[in-house]
């Protein structure tokens, strides 16, 4: 499954590369890894460095194996950065005369605690008709993030250990003129993670039975009071409005709580009002002819 998720989350350049060269059309769910979990890339690369005669050997002193490679090139990839093993000769207990080798774990870099990056969790996009990829997991990330950056924080932080990590920058829209107090969307750049143990997202409200939904809702609404902070700023942005418009007068405007705001309300409140004084005049005829 994991090497499925890989296989899905190929950039579609990379993925017509293929199918022109290789003629590769994995199917959802179907990878194109070879069974020691090489992708065509990596496979290509490792054959490259057999011919050259540049690949390390294992400790039997023969040509690593394929298997080998991908896992020693993975551990160096999802290594801590600021640390570093040194062997060290040492004297055993039983015997000072005799030493032994042992590995020490040394620091080399700084220590940085409390990072100040977000990295702030979304839903991977699920394609229609597709299930949902529990072995990737998707992080929107200030743009100066880096994958080596990504792949430390989340092992460092969460001890997330991740296999593959594919960035893309998304750029925020510029703001256009006269419009300089209008919010615009920031850049940021967004980070597909391949986990090593499968992540279910929450489920989303919209999909939730009713009472489960209800339960939700009520739990959000008394950790974080979202109604009131809604009602706050509709009070603050109308009293905003009422002291520009009234000048002395705005301090005897009061928020009325059940006003109608915005062109599209009022019109769907006047259709309902409409509605409801047809339904009274219809019920009173009726009236009107049974007492005749």
């Amino acid at each position: 499954s994991a090497l499925a998720a890989r296989t899905a989350s190929v950039p579609l350049a990379v993925r017509e590369r293929r199918e022109k060269q290789l003629g590769l059309t994995p199917g959802p769910g179907e990878t194109d890894a070879t069974p020691d979990g090489l992708s065509p890339s990596d496979l290509a690369r490792y054959k490259r460095h057999k011919a050259l005669g540049t690949l390390p050997k294992s400790e039997d002193g023969k040509v690593q194996s394929p298997k080998e490679w991908i896992q020693r090139r993975d551990a160096r990839r999802s290594r801590i950065r600021g640390f570093r093993t040194i062997r060290r000769t040492v004297p055993t207990k039983e015997d000072p005369d005799v030493t032994k080798t042992v590995q020490e774990v040394d620091v080399v870099g700084q220590p940085v605690y409390l990072p100040n990056i977000i990295f702030r969790l979304v839903r991977n996009h699920t394609p229609e008709g597709q299930d949902y990829n529990p072995f990737e997991a998707t992080f929107r990330v200030p743009p100066s993030v880096t994958k080596t950056d990504i792949r430390s924080y989340l092992f460092a932080v969460y001890g997330v250990k991740t296999t593959y990590i594919r960035t893309d920058l998304y750029y925020g829209r510029s703001k256009p003129r006269g419009l300089s107090n209008r919010k615009m969307r920031s850049t940021y750049k967004r980070a597909v993670v391949g986990l090593v143990h499968p992540f279910y997202y929450p489920h989303r409200m919209e999909d939730m039975p009713q009472e489960e939904r209800d339960k939700r809702e009520d739990f959000i609404e008394q950790q974080y009071f979202v109604k009131e902070a809604h009602k706050m700023f509709a009070q603050n942005r109308f009293r905003s409005a009422a002291t520009s418009a009234r000048g002395d007068q705005s301090k005897q405007w009061k928020f009325d709580e059940g006003s109608v705001k915005g062109r599209g309300k009022i019109l769907k409140e006047v259709a309902r009002r409409r509605q409801l004084k047809e339904q009274m005049v219809t019920d009173l005829v009726g009236q009107w002819q049974k007492t005749r």
